[in-house]
C-alpha cells in the first residue's frame, strides 16, 4: 500500500461519493435532528452553519491536505503522517488517535449498524404489523437485552461484510460500496421526506401536518441563540457529521496524487453531508413524528430515549400507519437508510488501521482487513454483552466525542503553527481547480484553533462529571432518599393527570399487567413510557429488595464502565508500543 497510484482510488466521484460517506452517517439522521430540537429548533442552524464555515470546512481543508501530504511520503496512517509534517518524535504519538479512534468507533457502531439490517429483514418479514406502540418499544428493549441470538449473528454478518467489502481495497471495494449506497440512501431519504411533508393531520391517524415539524425547525427562537450550550453544541454536531478528527479523512487523502485537487473535493464532500443532514435528515424523523405526536409528544420522546429510540422504537409503528404494502416499503427505506450510512462510515474505519499494518509491518490487503475485523469483534464483544451496562455509551464517549475533539485541536496547531501556514496554505491549493478564498487561511491559522480550544475548554466540566460517574450517583441518590423520590413521583404524576389517554388505574399493576399496558392500542408511545417509569419508581419506593438490586445493578454498571475505561486506555498504549516498533524498524532500514 505505500504506492498510492497502484492502491488508490479508482475515479474522482469514487472518491468524492466515499469521503461524504465517511462523513454521512447514522448521526446524520438520529442525531441531528435531536440536536436541533434540544436547542431552539430554527435558532441551531444559524451557529450550526456558522460553526460549519469556520470549523467545518476549514479542518476538512486541513485533513485533506495533511492526508495527501503524507500519501507523497509513502504514509497512510495519521502516526506517520503527521511525523512527516515534524522532526519531533511526539506527533507519531499524537497521531495513534487516529488509529485509536477509529478501531474504538468502529468497535461499537457496526454493532449499531447490524440493528438498522435487522430492522431492515423485520420491515420485510412485517413483524411490527399490528404491534402497538408500547410493543414496538418493547421490542427495542428485548433485542437490545439479547433475549436472543439474533443481535449477535446480525452483528457478526454486519463486520463479515465489513471485512469482506475491506478487503477488495479503496476501488475495489470501499468505492464500489460507496457508488452503490450513497445514491440509494439518498434515494430512500426523498422518498421518506416526501411522505413525511406529505402527511395531513386527520388521514391514517395524523393529528397534524407534517409540515408543523418543519415549521418548527426552520423558525428560529432567537431568544435562546446566544445560549453557549446551543453553540457547544453546533460545534459538537459538526465533528460528528463530518467525521473530523477521526484519522479517516487522512488515509483516504493519502491515497490521492500529489497533483490532484483536494480543496474542491473538501468542499464537495462537506457540502454533500450538509445538504444530507438539513434538507433529509431534518425533513424525516421530525415532519412524522410531529405529524403523529405533536410537537410535545415528539420532546418527551427525545427525553426519554433520544435519537436511538425515536428511530428504533418509535418510527416503525408510525409507519404502520401509512397501510401495510407502504409501512413496509417505508421500513425497508429507512432503515436501509440508516444500514447505508452506517457501512460507508465503518468501512472509513478500517482504512487507517489497513494502511498502518500495510505501511509499517507489510501485511497484504487482505490480511489487514481480515485483521481489523477480527480486532473489531474483540473490541465489540463487550458493547454488544453489555450494552445495558453502559459500556456502549462509554466507548462512544471517550472514543467518539472527547477524542476527535482533542485530536482535532492539537492537529490543526501542528498544521499552522509548526508545520507553518505559508506551506500549508500551499498544500491546501496545490492542483486546486477552486480559487480557496484567502479568508480561510486566517481562518485556519486563528478562529479554528481557538473554537476548537473553546469546545474543549467547554467540554472540561462534563468529561470531570463523566468520569466521576455523576449520572449514576444522581440516580442513587435519589432511590435512597424516599423524600425525593416522593417529590419526582408526584411531578410525574402531575403530567400523566395532562395526558387525555391516561387513567390513574393504569399505575396498578395488579389491574393492568405490563402485558396489557403494551398491547393497549389507546396508549400513546409518551404515556406509556411515562406510565413506566411512574410504575418503576413506585415499586422501588415500595419494594426494599427490589431497591437495593436497583443500587446494586447502578453500582455494577460503574464498575462495567471503569474497567473499560482501562481497557481503552490499554488499548491507546497498545497501539503506541506498536508505532514505537514500527519507528525502531523504521529507523534500522534506514541505516
Amino acid at each position: 500500500m505505500s504506492n498510492t497510484e497502484a492502491s488508490g482510488w479508482g475515479s474522482r466521484v469514487g472518491l468524492i461519493l466515499a469521503m461524504a460517506g465517511n462523513a454521512v452517517g447514522l448521526g446524520n439522521f438520529l442525531r441531528f435532528p435531536v440536536q436541533a430540537i434540544e436547542n431552539g429548533g430554527g435558532a441551531f442552524i444559524i451557529p450550526y452553519l456558522v460553526c460549519f464555515l469556520l470549523m467545518g470546512i476549514p479542518l476538512l481543508f486541513v485533513e485533506w491536505s495533511v492526508g495527501r501530504f503524507g500519501g507523497t511520503k509513502g504514509h497512510h496512517s495519521t502516526p506517520f503522517i503527521l511525523d512527516s509534517m515534524d522532526k519531533r518524535s511526539l506527533w507519531k504519538y499524537i497521531g495513534v488517535f487516529g488509529i485509536f479512534t477509529n478501531l474504538v468507533v468502529a468497535a461499537y457502531y457496526c454493532y449499531l449498524e447490524s440493528w438498522t439490517l435487522s430492522y431492515v429483514w423485520h420491515s420485510i418479514a412485517d413483524t411490527f404489523g399490528g404491534k402497538t406502540q408500547g410493543e414496538v418499544a418493547n421490542f427495542f428493549g428485548d433485542y437490545v437485552s439479547l433475549n436472543t441470538y439474533e443481535p449477535v449473528v446480525f452483528w457478526i454478518v454486519c463486520l463479515v461484510l465489513n471485512t469482506w467489502i475491506l478487503s477488495k481495497g479503496l476501488s475495489g471495494g470501499v468505492e464500489k460500496a460507496a457508488k452503490i449506497g450513497m445514491p440509494l440512501l439518498i434515494l430512500f431519504g426523498a422518498f421518506l421526506a416526501y411522505k413525511a411533508v406529505n402527511i395531513e393531520a386527520g388521514e391514517n391517524g395524523a393529528l397534524f401536518d407534517g409540515t408543523l415539524g418543519l415549521d418548527y425547525l426552520w423558525t428560529p427562537d432567537y431568544s435562546t441563540i446566544w445560549e453557549s450550550k446551543v453553540w457547544l453544541a453546533a460545534a459538537g454536531q459538526i465533528f460528528f457529521t463530518l467525521s473530523i478528527g477521526m484519522g479517516s479523512i487522512q488515509c483516504y487523502a493519502s491515497y490521492v496524487k500529489s497533483k490532484d485537487d483536494i480543496a474542491l473535493n473538501a468542499m464537495s464532500a462537506g457540502w454533500m453531508n450538509g445538504f444530507v443532514e438539513i434538507v433529509l435528515g431534518s425533513a424525516i424523523i421530525i415532519p412524522i413524528t410531529v405529524g403523529y405526536l405533536g410537537i410535545d409528544g415528539m420532546k418527551e420522546l427525545l427525553s426519554e430515549g433520544g435519537g436511538l429510540g425515536l428511530g428504533f422504537k418509535t418510527m416503525p409503528y408510525l409507519f404502520e400507519q401509512w397501510g401495510s404494502l407502504l409501512g413496509v416499503l417505508a421500513g425497508v427505506a429507512w432503515f436501509g437508510l440508516l444500514f447505508f450510512a452506517g457501512v460507508t462510515s465503518s468501512l472509513a474505519m478500517g482504512t487507517p488501521v489497513m494502511g498502518f499494518l500495510s505501511d509499517e509491518f507489510g501485511w497484504k490487503q487482505k490480511n489487514a482487513a481480515w485483521a481489523f475485523g477480527f480486532a473489531v469483534f474483540l473490541l465489540g464483544l463487550p458493547t454488544v454483552l453489555f450494552f445495558n451496562n453502559g459500556v456502549f455509551d462509554e466507548y462512544d464517549y471517550w472514543a467518539g466525542t472527547v477524542s476527535l475533539v482533542l485530536f482535532a485541536l492539537v492537529e490543526i496547531i501542528l498544521f499552522a503553527w509548526i508545520f507553518g501556514m505559508d506551506k500549508g496554505w500551499k498544500e491546501i491549493n496545490k492542483g486546486a481547480e477552486i480559487k480557496v478564498p484567502i479568508i480561510f487561511k486566517y481562518i485556519i491559522q486563528y478562529v479554528t484553533p481557538l473554537l476548537l480550544g473553546w469546545v474543549f475548554i467547554n467540554s472540561v466540566p462534563d468529561i470531570i462529571e463523566t468520569l466521576n460517574h455523576s449520572a449514576s450517583g444522581e440516580k442513587i441518590a435519589l432511590w435512597q432518599n424516599d423524600k425525593e423520590m416522593e417529590k419526582k413521583s408526584f411531578e410525574q404524576q402531575e403530567i400523566l393527570a395532562k395526558k387525555a389517554d391516561f387513567k390513574m388505574e393504569f399505575l396498578d399493576p395488579e389491574v393492568h399487567s405490563d402485558e396489557q399496558l403494551s398491547v393497549d392500542k389507546h396508549i400513546s408511545i409518551p404515556t406509556y413510557l411515562l406510565i413506566k417509569k411512574q410504575r418503576e419508581l413506585k415499586k422501588i419506593r415500595k419494594d426494599k429488595k427490589y431497591r437495593e438490586s436497583k443500587i446494586a445493578n447502578e453500582e455494577k454498571t460503574m464498575l462495567y464502565k471503569n474497567i473499560s475505561r482501562i481497557f481503552l486506555l490499554l488499548l491507546w498504549l497498545g497501539i503506541a508500543y506498536l508505532v514505537y516498533v514500527a519507528s525502531r524498524k523504521s529507523k534500522f532500514k534506514t541505516t
